[in-house]
């Protein structure tokens, strides 16, 4: 048997039903020769004659009667599945895998969960927090969401939300105690909270000055590897942290968390959404990156 049949068994099928190599090539948008040599080359491969053949008619012989009545059934659900799929290939529908770390999910992606299952009820939306970078292909995620700096350059990746920024503050308390420091240099002094990557290392603080980036290394009494862990450290009194901008606006606001070294942390690129091809990209991702990127893209604050 050939590697692939198939071609040839829907080739005899046609000259059956059309009784003429003529008819089913102009069906199959093929001239009758190369119909009719398809055809050969299946009998030979079967070892039978599946079609009769005069000047003037084509008919099932009785092997041939027999292979159609056996196949029929199989090209019908061949061709009842490339149906189905043409009535959903262009619409959202199915589980939605996404890979993403909690600020994402609280800020870029949870705001705006409600209105968008509301628009596309079909759709299964999984959420899956880890502050890791994930391989979405080995993983079986849909895509990801992570800062662009992380990404592999075969990724295709979509900018998502605002710029971001890394702050450093600690509650009020804190600073009774503790003197705020004027330079990076001075967090050797301070109980620092730590933050504790996937990959077993310590998170050094990041920052800029007259265009030049480089770290520090931090320690401190408490190393979490929970981001929210070590926001309610903070506001705790408990040490210094880093962490987002957006995160600790409300309790900066407040009066709950100060704010220093304000001039040594720039804002950076934000957040993307990132999946391995651009070629036929699923509905549901696609309605998934749109809905976000305009949610995200207006100055409103999300519905409550």
């Amino acid at each position: 048997m050939a590697a692939s049949p198939l071609p040839a068994v829907v080739a005899f099928a046609r000259v059956a039903h059309h009784a003429s190599f003529t008819r089913a090539a102009d069906e199959l948008g093929v001239s009758a020769s190369a119909l009719s040599q398809t055809v050969r080359t299946l009998e030979a491969q079967l070892g039978v004659r599946l079609l009769h053949r005069t000047t003037r008619r084509v008919a099932l012989s009785e092997h041939g009667a027999r292979f159609l009545e056996q196949v029929k059934p199989g090209l019908a659900q061949i061709e009842a599945a490339f149906l189905d799929l043409d009535t959903v290939r262009d619409r959202p529908a199915g589980r939605l895998r996404i890979t993403l770390p909690r600020v994402v999910a609280d800020q870029l992606v949870m705001p705006w969960l409600p209105s968008f299952l509301a628009r596309y009820p079909q759709i299964e939306v999984e959420l899956c927090v880890d502050p890791a970078l994930v391989d979405v292909v080995a993983e079986g995620f849909d895509a990801g969401i992570r800062l662009g700096e992380c990404l592999a350059r075969d990724m295709i990746a979509v900018p998502l939300g605002p710029m971001q920024r890394q702050v450093i503050c600690a509650a009020p308390d804190y600073f009774r105690r503790h003197p705020p420091p004027q330079t990076p240099a001075d967090l050797v002094d301070h109980d620092c909270i730590v933050h504790r990557m996937s990959n077993g290392r310590r998170m050094a603080w990041e920052f800029t000055r007259d265009g030049r980036d480089f770290e520090v290394e931090v320690s401190g009494t408490l190393v979490f590897n929970d981001s929210g862990l070590t926001h309610a450290a903070a506001l705790a009194g408990l040490g210094l942290a880093q962490g987002f901008e957006s995160v600790v606006a409300a309790d900066v606001a407040a009066g709950r968390l100060l704010r220093v070294l304000d001039d040594w942390q720039q804002p950076f690129a934000g957040f993307y959404l990132y999946y391995p091809a651009r070629e036929h990209l699923a509905p549901k991702l696609r309605v998934f990156i749109d809905h976000l990127r305009a949610a995200n893209a207006t100055a409103e604050s999300p519905p409550r």
